[in-house]
C-alpha cells in the first residue's frame, strides 16, 4: 500500500501544476487561464499511460465478488467505471484497489440501474408519471439517491425520458407515457431530485439521461427493434425531453440500442455530434449502452470490433458499457493512428470530469460509511415519501354507484386473484436492491388498514408464463366469495413480464384471469378490480365486469398500504393516465395528440365509412390520455380569457373557476391544450401545453389560471426550422385530453 493518501496525492500534483504554469510561461498562457478543477484534471492525465487512458474509459460489470481478473485489471489502472458493484464496504474495498493499489491512484465511478429506488423502491416511473405531481417525483428521486449513494453509488442509469406511443414495448413502464411536454417536465423534476435534492451533497447522484434517442419508437413495440421514423418525429417528439434534462443539468447522456436515418446510436455521427453537442449544447459525457459497440459487428454496420470503436469514438462516446473494447482494442488504434490521442484525452477528460462533479477526485472515499448506509436504508422517511408517491399515482378508472371508497361495516371482504398476496411483483422490474420481503403486499394493506373485517382468500387461477394455468382453482374462488360481500380482484401481470426485453404481442391480461373475473362476476358480489401492471393493457373486459377500477401499477415496497389508503379513503385518488389505454390492442399505436387528416375520426350515428377508423371497434380509447375519476367531483366554468388577441412579444390568461361540488377534499389536475386552426404542416388536434393541481375542500372553487405565450404555439415548419404563425388557436382546459372547454384567440405582430 503506497505512503500517501490519494487526497494527499492529489493536492501536491494540484499545487504543482500551479507552480509549473506560473515559472514556465507558456507562449499561449493556456495553462495560466486554467481553473484548479482543469489543473487537477490536466495533471492526473498527464501521468496517465495509453492503456491507463483506455481503462478510464471502460465501464466493467462485476456483479458479486470480483475474479482475479477483475482485481488484476483494477491494480492496473484499467478499470474507469464499475456497474452492478453495490454496498458500502464492498465498493469501497474495490475504491481501495484503484486508488491505493494501482499506479495511476484514479479513483472508480460505480454506477448503477437506480431507476425508481434503491432499496425502499417508489412506483414505477409511468406510475410516477401518472401523479403529475413533479414535487412528489422530485421528492422520489430524492429518496433513491439518498439511499444509492449511502450504498456506494455515484451515478445511476435515469431519468430514463424516451416518449413512447406503444404499450406492447416492455419498456414503456420505464418512461413517463406518450407526451413529450410532460416527459420534458418530469425529466427536469427527476434530474434535480437526484442531483441537486439534498444540501448534503454526498447524499446527490449524478444522472445519465437514457437512451438517446427514439428508443421508444422500436418497431412493433419489439425491444432493441429499429424503427426508421423521421427527422420530424425525432425533433418534435423524442429531442424535448432530453433538451429538458440537459437544461436541468444532468452531466451524462447514454446512447440507444436503436438506429436515427438506418444508423445505430452508437455510431451516428449527425445524431451524437451535429445534433446533440452542436444544437442542444450538451457538453457533458456520453457512453453506450451494454455492449453497443460490438452491435455495431452484430448489425453488419461495421466489419470488424476496431471498425467499430472508431465508429463510436467518432460519434463521440466517451465510456464503452461492459464490452471492455475500449480497454483492450483503443490503445493499438492510437498507436495506429486509426483514433488520435487527442481524441482519446479528450475522452477521458470527460470521465474525469464527471469524478470531478462526484467529488470523488478530492475524496475517493466519501461514499463508503457503513454506519451512514444502515441509517439511510429503509428509513422511515423514505418509506413515508414512496408511500406518498403510490397513492398520488394510482389512477381510479371505474366507480359505479361510489362503490369505492369500501364502507366501514363490511364483515367480509374476499380478496382474490394472483396477485393479491404478491410482493416482488409489486418492485417491477427495476427492482435494484429491493427485497420482496420488505415489501407490503394488497392483501396484508387491505388487512392493516380494516382489521375488524374478515378477509377470504384464494389466487383463483395461477400466473406461469402467459400460458393458460389454473382453471382448476377458479371454483375454489368463487366458494370463497359465496361467503363475502364484496370481492376485491388483485390481477394484472408478473414483474418481468415488463421492463426490458418485455414486449408481448397480446394487451389483454396473462392467463386465465379474465375467465376468473367472468366466473366471479357471475356470483352478484359487488366486485373492485385492482390491476397490478407495468404497461395499459386492454381492459374492455375486466371494466364490464367490475363495479370499481384502479390502475395501481407497480406501486413498489409501500404498495399494499397505498392501495388499501385508496380503497378506504384514506386517500382520495387524484392520479391521471400519463398514456392512452386502447379499448382493442388493434387499435395500438393510439395517443391523443394524432395529427389532423382529411377524414374525420368518428364515424358517426349513421356509421360513414369515408372516415379514418377500423370497421369493427369503435374509434375512441377505452380511457383516455389524462383520465382519473376521484371520489371528489369536480365542475369547471367556461374559459376566461384576458385578451382575445396575443401579441408577439406579449401573454394573456386564460383561466377556469374549478368547483369541488362534492363532500369530499380532493385534487384536480387541470390541463390545458393548444390546437392551431392553420399552419403550414399537419399538426395534433390538440398539443398538452401545461397543467395545474388544485387542492380542494369540500364545497371549495379556486382559479386555474395559464399564462399564454407566443413561446407556446412554436412548431416546425417544413424546413424544420421553429416558427410561430399569426392566426387563430384553439385553446382547451379541463380534467383529461377527451372532456375539455374550449376557446378560441388570435396572435398578431
Amino acid at each position: 500500500m503506497r505512503d500517501n493518501s490519494f487526497k494527499q496525492i492529489a493536492a501536491y500534483l494540484i499545487a504543482a501544476g500551479v507552480l509549473v504554469s506560473c515559472t514556465h510561461q507558456p507562449r499561449d498562457n493556456r495553462s495560466s487561464s486554467l481553473s484548479l478543477e482543469q489543473q487537477q484534471i490536466e495533471t492526473l492525465l498527464s501521468g496517465l499511460t495509453l492503456e491507463q487512458k483506455a481503462g478510464q474509459l471502460s465501464l466493467v460489470a462485476i456483479g458479486g465478488e470480483p475474479s482475479d481478473e477483475d482485481i488484476d485489471l483494477i491494480k492496473r489502472g484499467m478499470v474507469g467505471s464499475i456497474i452492478k458493484a453495490n454496498g458500502a464496504a464492498n465498493n469501497r474495498y474495490l475504491q481501495e484497489l484503484a486508488v491505493e493499489h494501482s499506479s495511476s491512484g484514479i479513483p472508480i465511478l460505480f454506477q448503477e440501474d437506480v431507476i425508481h429506488g434503491y432499496k425502499t423502491i417508489s412506483p414505477i416511473p409511468l406510475a410516477e408519471a401518472a401523479s403529475w405531481d413533479l414535487e412528489a417525483i422530485r421528492l422520489s428521486a430524492e429518496v433513491a439517491a439518498r439511499e444509492a449513494t449511502a450504498a456506494g453509488i455515484h451515478l445511476t442509469y435515469a431519468p430514463m425520458v424516451d416518449v413512447t406511443r406503444d404499450p406492447r414495448w416492455g419498456r414503456v413502464l420505464e418512461t413517463s407515457g406518450e407526451d413529450l411536454y410532460l416527459a420534458s417536465v418530469i425529466a427536469a423534476a427527476r434530474v434535480e431530485g437526484f442531483q441537486n435534492g439534498s444540501t448534503n451533497s454526498a447524499d446527490n447522484l449524478l444522472t445519465c439521461t437514457k437512451h438517446f434517442a427514439g428508443y421508444g419508437a422500436a418497431l412493433a413495440g419489439r425491444d432493441y427493434n429499429i424503427q426508421d421514423f423521421s427527422e420530424r418525429e425525432l425533433r418534435e417528439v423524442h429531442l424535448p425531453p432530453f433538451q429538458a434534462a440537459i437544461d436541468a443539468g444532468t452531466p451524462c447522456i447514454m446512447g440507444a440500442y436503436t438506429a436515427y436515418n438506418a444508423v445505430p446510436a452508437t455510431a451516428n455521427i449527425e445524431l451524437m455530434q451535429t445534433i446533440l453537442r452542436g444544437e442542444m449544447g450538451f457538453q457533458g459525457l456520453v457512453m453506450t449502452d451494454w455492449e453497443t459497440i460490438p452491435n455495431l459487428v452484430k448489425t453488419g454496420v461495421a466489419k470488424d470490433d476496431y471498425d467499430a470503436i472508431e465508429q463510436a469514438m467518432a460519434a463521440g462516446y466517451h465510456i464503452d458499457m461492459a464490452s471492455k473494447r475500449y480497454a483492450t482494442l483503443l490503445p493499438q488504434l492510437v498507436r495506429e493512428g486509426r483514433i488520435s490521442e487527442q481524441q482519446l484525452d479528450d475522452a477521458v477528460r470527460q470521465v474525469l470530469r464527471l469524478k470531478q462533479q462526484a467529488g470523488l477526485l478530492d475524496d475517493p472515499y466519501r461514499y463508503f460509511d457503513t454506519q451512514r448506509e444502515q441509517q439511510k436504508l429503509l428509513s422511515a422517511s423514505n418509506l413515508a415519501t414512496v408511500k406518498d408517491v403510490a397513492a398520488k399515482s394510482m389512477v381510479l378508472l371505474k366507480n359505479h354507484q361510489k362503490l369505492l371508497p369500501l364502507d366501514g361495516t363490511l364483515s367480509d371482504i374476499a380478496v382474490i386473484g394472483p396477485l393479491a398476496k404478491a410482493q416482488e411483483d409489486l418492485l417491477g422490474w427495476w427492482s435494484m436492491a429491493g427485497d420482496p420481503d420488505d415489501v407490503v403486499s394488497i392483501y396484508q394493506g387491505l388487512q392493516n388498514a380494516l382489521p375488524n373485517t374478515r378477509f377470504h382468500y384464494a389466487p383463483g387461477v395461477t400466473l406461469e408464463g402467459f400460458e393458460k394455468h389454473g382453471a382448476a382453482l377458479i371454483p375454489q374462488a368463487v366458494e370463497k366469495v359465496k361467503q363475502a360481500d364484496m370481492v376485491i380482484m388483485v390481477l394484472g401481470e408478473e414483474r418481468w413480464m415488463s421492463g426490458e426485453g418485455g414486449s408481448t404481442a397480446s394487451l389483454h391480461l396473462p392467463g386465465l384471469q379474465e375467465q376468473l373475473l367472468q366466473a366471479i362476476a357471475e356470483t352478484n358480489k359487488p366486485i373492485v378490480t385492482v390491476i397490478v401492471a407495468g404497461r395499459p393493457y386492454v381492459l374492455t373486459d375486466i371494466a364490464k365486469h367490475s363495479d370499481a377500477l384502479l390502475m395501481a401499477w407497480m406501486p413498489g415496497t409501500t404498495g399494499g398500504d397505498a392501495v388499501a389508503e385508496v380503497h378506504t379513503g384514506a386517500y382520495n385518488p387524484s392520479g391521471k393516465l400519463p398514456i392512452t389505454f386502447p379499448i382493442h390492442q388493434g387499435q395500438v399505436p393510439l395517443f391523443y395528440s394524432y395529427r389532423s387528416t382529411s377524414h374525420v375520426f368518428d364515424a358517426g350515428a349513421d356509421n360513414n365509412r369515408y372516415t379514418t377508423t377500423f370497421r369493427d371497434v369503435p374509434h375512441e380509447p377505452l380511457y383516455p390520455f389524462g383520465f382519473g375519476l376521484s371520489y371528489s367531483e369536480f365542475s369547471y366554468s367556461d374559459i376566461l380569457l384576458s385578451s382575445p388577441t396575443l401579441k408577439r412579444h406579449g401573454s394573456i390568461s386564460a383561466q377556469v373557476t374549478v368547483e369541488n361540488t362534492s363532500d369530499v377534499p380532493g385534487r384536480e389536475v387541470v390541463q390545458l391544450y393548444i390546437r392551431a386552426r392553420v399552419s403550414s404542416v399537419t399538426r395534433p388536434v390538440k398539443e398538452l401545453k401545461g397543467f395545474i393541481l388544485l387542492d380542494l375542500a369540500a364545497g371549495e372553487s379556486q382559479v386555474a389560471r395559464f399564462e399564454i405565450t407566443p413561446q407556446m404555439l412554436e412548431y416546425l415548419g417544413p424546413d424544420l426550422k421553429q416558427r410561430i404563425d399569426n392566426g387563430e388557436y384553439e385553446l382547451f382546459i379541463g380534467s383529461s385530453s377527451a372532456e375539455l372547454q374550449n376557446s378560441t384567440f388570435s396572435l398578431t405582430d
